[in-house]
């Protein structure tokens, strides 16, 4: 029903492909207008919108090894590295 389709952003000017899976994710959702920016110009207008994000460092409560996080940790729960996080994800 659908086939991809080659498309250029109207930021960069770079060629991008509209897959198939995305034109049928855009229908089932209702959207009717075609993507105008490839995928980086569109991660980078998200990203300039959000503003940056501040990170900060803890040590994982699990293997000790550093991790950055996006919130300031006061030291009342632990904080966990992302790897140890997912594993902890994994067994609940």
């Amino acid at each position: 029903m659908y086939e991809d389709k080659t498309l250029k952003c109207k930021e960069c000017g770079a060629e991008f492909v509209f897959t198939a899976g995305e034109q049928e994710f855009y229908a089932e959702k209702g959207f009717t207008n075609e993507p105008q920016r490839c995928r980086n110009c569109r991660n980078a207008r998200k990203q300039n919108a959000r503003g940056e994000r501040e990170l900060f460092t803890a040590t994982c409560a699990a293997c000790g090894k550093e991790a950055k996080v996006p919130f300031k940790p006061n030291g009342e729960k632990p904080v966990y590295c992302s790897e140890c996080f997912a594993k902890m994800k994994e067994e609940n």
